[in-house]
């Protein structure tokens, strides 16, 4: 997969075409932002999504950070070595378009605090894309929710309130009856590596299920 903005794949690509141009000319975070003209993005706008007419996988991340943000490429960084370890695929298979569609909460790198951490999602983003975006891929049928912006979006009321409690509890969304089976995770930051270490659970019972889910989904 080419790097480079807004990509489309899968069968009949063509068909989102339209909507992945609307995503890669939007401009309101800068023109209209929620908090006012001094809170714009304080650079030019770059969203970086895969959308997919086939993936039966939805990878709904933060938002891009720097590096990702330079070279059009989602988790193109050490997160990403790490989420792709997680899910037990190489980095071809996790570009291919067809298997696995990737959009973040906030389609723009949102810049830093501060103290050089990367600011949260933009909050303009996600009221004014998610939804068309996900019903434009009707085929998808499971959601790895990373991080608290992409699980109280997913999850919404049935959120617990931290991120340890509602990755903990990922059976009941997983397996739920009715919708989308979501499964959340923890952000592959580095940040988190200390989490991992305290949650030995984690990598015993989520992971597999991940992968074994990944294996019947996407090959």
């Amino acid at each position: 997969m080419e790097a480079g903005g807004v990509l489309v794949g899968g069968e009949d690509a063509d068909r989102l075409a339209g909507l992945a141009r609307e995503i890669t000319a939007c401009r309101v975070c800068v023109e209209r932002p929620l908090k006012g003209p001094d809170h714009r993005l304080p650079h030019e706008p770059l969203p970086v999504a895969v959308l997919s007419t086939t993936a039966r996988v939805l990878i709904a991340g933060q938002a891009p950070g720097f590096r990702v943000h330079n070279s059009g490429l989602p988790f193109n960084d050490a997160s990403g070595d790490r989420l792709r370890a997680w899910m037990g695929v190489d980095r071809e298979t996790f570009y291919d378009p067809a298997r696995f569609a990737i959009v973040p909460m906030g389609l723009c790198f949102p810049g830093y605090d501060a103290k050089g951490h990367d600011l949260p999602p933009r909050r303009e983003c996600a009221p004014l894309w998610r939804a068309r975006i996900l019903d434009a891929m009707p085929q998808v049928e499971l959601v790895l929710a990373i991080g608290q912006y992409a699980q109280a979006w997913h999850l919404g009321a049935a959120r617990k309130a931290t991120m340890t409690e509602t990755v903990g509890a990922w059976r009941s969304y997983f397996f739920a009856n009715a919708g989308l089976r979501i499964l959340p995770l923890p952000h592959p930051s580095w940040r988190n590596t200390g989490w991992l270490k305290r949650n030995p659970w984690f990598e015993e019972n989520v992971l597999p299920q991940l992968r074994q889910t990944i294996e019947g989904l996407c090959f």
